[in-house]
């Protein structure tokens, strides 16, 4: 089996495929974990390098050993979650966010906002220095979940290799940041280290969007660059989660490439900010 070197495709054989839903249902059936309605392409993809790095020579002996030995199992999943994040990403996002959603928010007596899909948490923290900033940290409760218990270890401590604050920092001030950027952390030789008070508002916890149900009613739910990774079936599914866990005239914010108009709520949103992909629930009404 080959890599296509020059775009990253991997050619499956009829047998293979079957291999791969079977590791998917077991992965299901025994763990409680249903990566059945991802987008094959990229799954396919880290399950074989997963296979590869394990020594083993099909995907079957892979599902053999996930079945009996959990430390594959954590390995694995590590390898299928979504990791792709930073701090501000998408700056021009975090920009129109603190511009046009924020002076809304402050008429609420208290604000909830749930990070779905959070991963290492930097756009959590992103988010935390942001309604700080805005004087509305005291009243903002973040909520940032992820699958991945691993990843949200990580997020936990608020540590971030120091090699990447540079850009950091870069998104940081790209997305309207009123203060130097380092103020809120400390260093040492190999990690930026967030000040324990940025977690005051952050709840880390775990959840999965494609088996658990609703766990608060939000007045900002984030869930950007995930459902690129769901096909069809189940991103209904999810927006449906989402629309159940927004409260009335609450915000959804998705990734570049992500909509919400063509699911069957889609009616129900007004485009709050189309270039940035954020959308209203109802219609101007107060919340």
């Amino acid at each position: 089996m080959s890599f296509k070197a020059e775009t990253g495709t991997l050619p499956l054989s009829e047998t293979e495929k079957i291999e791969i839903s079977l590791l998917l249902e077991g992965l299901y059936q025994k763990y409680g974990y249903d990566f059945r309605g991802y987008v094959r392409t990229s799954l396919s993809r880290r399950i074989i390098h997963r296979m590869k790095a394990e020594g083993l020579p099909t995907i079957t002996a892979l599902l053999e050993k996930i079945l009996h030995d959990e430390a594959y199992l954590g390995r694995l999943l590590n390898d299928l979650s979504i990791r792709m994040t930073e701090m501000y990403r998408d700056p021009s996002f975090f920009a129109a966010f603190r511009h046009d959603v924020v002076p809304l928010l402050r008429r609420l007596p208290e604000i909830r906002i749930w990070h779905a899909g959070c991963a290492t948490g930097e756009e959590a923290y992103s988010m935390a220095i942001l309604m700080q900033e805005e004087g509305l940290a005291e009243k903002t409760k973040i909520y940032a979940t992820d699958m991945n218990a691993k990843a949200l270890r990580a997020a936990q401590k608020g540590a971030f290799p120091l090699k990447k604050m540079q850009q950091y920092t870069k998104n940081y001030l790209k997305a309207g940041g009123k203060n130097s950027f380092s103020e809120y952390y400390t260093t040492d030789h190999q990690f930026a280290y967030f000040y324990p008070i940025m977690k005051d508002n952050l709840t880390f916890a775990q959840h999965n969007l494609v088996t658990d149900s609703s766990f608060n009613e939000f007045h900002v739910i984030l869930c950007r660059n995930v459902m690129i990774y769901f096909n069809n079936d189940l991103q209904q599914k999810v927006h449906h989660l989402i629309y159940n866990s927004l409260a009335d005239g609450g915000f959804v914010g998705l990734g570049s490439k992500e909509s919400i108009l063509f699911m069957p709520q889609g009616m129900d949103y007004e485009e709050f900010n189309v270039n940035e992909k954020i959308y209203r629930k109802g219609r101007l009404v107060e919340i």
